[in-house]
């Protein structure tokens, strides 16, 4: 007899077939004798571990909420401070503006006094502008748009028709998307009455000056 063959796993009698049988049968009868109550108690341990896992599931979505409402939050506090704090220095910005728009009507164009604020002013509309502040634009000659003006006057004019901005008296701002201040203007009524009077005979083919 050979090494290898000395050490070989020797073949399955028929009596080992019959007791792997036996032992296979022996796991399934067990399996198979769960009694009655027992299942119930297997049945009650599922329903409460689905009804756990459900209440994880219900508090990890409450959580992922709570940080988004905080979050929003947080956001809408910022915003809301900013606003607050830029509205409040808006005078003072119209203010530097009104000091050097008067220094030019007095011919003080090269005073040093006028250079200095200048500086203040640049200087502080930048800050602003970093902050978020822009500033609106209500072109003369433009419609009227109540969104963004606020119409602090009315007069007749020929050059401009009815409801277009013939002056802004005070710019208007937005932080973001949101408008901190309108800007305030004059809007046009339209043609002065004797215009009118004079456009009216001539479309219908009357001198102006005719009672007719």
């Amino acid at each position: 007899m050979t090494t290898k063959d000395k050490h070989a796993k020797p073949a399955p009698t028929v009596a080992d077939t019959e007791d792997e049988a036996v032992a296979d049968n022996s796991s399934s009868t067990k399996a198979d004798s769960v009694t009655g109550p027992e299942l119930e108690q297997l049945r009650a341990k599922a329903a409460k571990a689905d009804e756990h896992w459900d209440k994880f599931l219900r508090a990890t979505a409450e959580l992922e909420n709570y940080r988004k409402r905080v979050a929003r939050e947080k956001e809408e506090l910022a915003r809301f401070t900013s606003e607050r704090v830029l509205s409040a220095l808006l005078p003072v910005l119209d203010n530097l503006e009104r000091a050097i728009n008067a220094a030019h009507q007095h011919g003080a164009q090269n005073s040093p006094l006028l250079e200095g604020i200048t500086q203040v002013h640049n200087q502080f509309r930048r800050s602003l502008v970093d902050l978020g502040l822009r500033e609106i634009a209500a072109n003369v000659g433009h419609a009227f748009d109540p969104n963004l003006h606020e119409a602090v006057g009315h007069v007749e004019s020929a050059e401009h028709p009815e409801g277009h901005v013939v002056e802004q008296l005070q710019p208007g701002y937005k932080l973001a998307d949101r408008l901190l201040r309108p800007a305030r203007v004059v809007v046009s009524k339209g043609l002065p009455a004797a215009n009118r009077l004079q456009e009216d005979a001539g479309d219908a083919g009357v001198p102006a000056s005719d009672p007719k």
